[in-house]
């Protein structure tokens, strides 16, 4: 009972950690932001630092946010392989849902915001398949379950291919696209949930090894937590959108390319967090968090932003996007899939294999923007 007892208080306390932080990291970003809109300071410096304290408060606001939706959904008792495969699938991504959203929001004013909100999906899938899954396989060499790998890893790179052939066939998304989207993603949930008994053992080791808390607070301190986390995180996110394009436009660079790199890693800091925390506990589970990701970004995240005001990419981003980032993010996601399906391991080598792709996929973006490669 006493072990029990010191384990509520030291989550608890983290919680309350967490929202210091998070309250310290807004009052920081605010007072910055101000200083700098009043005295019209555009250096680059300070504006890579202002993204910086954004892409932090939107991390632990994020996490905030979950664990608070995690504790409502416990006391509403809903299943703990319900709580994973929801609240804590959505939860890594909701960076990626909230930066797309925003962009495709505020796009009436700056219609090169959707190639913002296409590269942040984009980017965010292959840096999380590349870079950061290498970086993970680097730490600790990974079993992967066969049975696992069919569900989740074809569907991971069907969902791509679906958002690509909609870009493809129309130059954009619209609502109805967004929503087809998006109903897809409900499909797939309501189909684990279907068959609960050949995942409940993976999906099980997947909550134990990323909860951190035995959920002993009362429902009103859990909504409190949701209302606050989500609000954090929708203001960080629309941070981070306006000193990213304002980086793009002093230094000449296509809202893609930021979207993909700048963005797409920034937001991606969950899944990387929880992978390596993972990692220590179960093998693959890793792995499943970042496909689960994947497979929520191209499907939720950007049917949302769809929802909210069609998608349509810009004629000056449109060769980079269609010829360059989509291809590189396909390749990406297949190479891991061929990767997993060959001895169903992932060795260190691998890890490194990934790592160097995403590296070469750099190159590609700087010497296309030096016009030494051209699309």
């Amino acid at each position: 009972m006493a072990e029990d007892v010191n384990k509520q208080g030291i989550a608890a306390l983290l919680q309350w950690n967490a929202l210091l932080i998070s309250f310290a990291l807004f009052l920081t970003l605010a007072v910055l932001g101000t200083i700098t809109a009043k005295n019209d300071w555009t250096n680059i410096g300070i504006l890579l630092l202002l993204i910086i304290i954004a892409l932090a408060l939107l991390i632990t606001s994020a996490d905030f946010f979950v664990e608070g939706a995690k504790g409502l959904a416990r006391r509403a008792g809903m299943a703990e392989v319900v709580i994973g495969l929801t609240i804590v699938s959505i939860g890594t991504s909701l960076p990626e849902i909230l930066v797309t959203a925003t962009a495709s929001a505020t796009s009436g004013n700056d219609p090169a915001l959707m190639d913002l909100a296409v590269g942040n999906i984009y980017g965010s899938v292959l840096v999380q398949i590349t870079l950061v899954l290498g970086i993970v396989v680097a730490f600790k060499p990974l079993e992967i379950r066969p049975a696992w790998l069919r569900r989740d890893g074809l569907l991971m790179l069907m969902s791509v291919l679906l958002l690509t052939a909609l870009l493809w066939e129309g130059g954009g998304l619209s609502r109805i696209e967004g929503g087809i989207l998006i109903l897809i993603y409900g499909l797939y949930i309501t189909w684990l949930l279907s068959d609960t008994e050949k995942i409940r053992e993976d999906e099980k080791q997947v909550v134990e090894s990323i909860k951190r808390t035995d959920f002993s607070w009362s429902g009103t301190a859990y909504t409190v937590m949701v209302i606050i986390g989500l609000s954090l995180a929708v203001y960080s996110a629309n941070q981070l959108v306006k000193y990213a394009c304002e980086i793009a436009y002093q230094l000449n660079v296509p809202h893609a390319i930021v979207g993909s790199t700048m963005s797409g890693l920034g937001t991606s800091l969950p899944e990387l967090t929880v992978a390596m925390v993972a990692v220590r506990k179960s093998q693959g589970v890793a792995i499943g968090t970042l496909i689960g990701s994947n497979i929520t970004d191209p499907l939720l995240s950007i049917g949302i932003a769809a929802l909210i005001s069609p998608i349509s990419i810009t004629e000056a981003s449109y060769d980079l996007t269609m010829y360059l980032i989509i291809p590189a993010t396909i390749i990406g996601v297949s190479v891991c899939l061929a990767m997993m399906w060959s001895g169903f391991r992932f060795s260190r080598l691998e890890g490194g294999i990934l790592i160097s792709l995403y590296l070469l996929f750099i190159l590609a973006l700087e010497l296309e923007r030096q016009g030494f490669l051209v699309l």
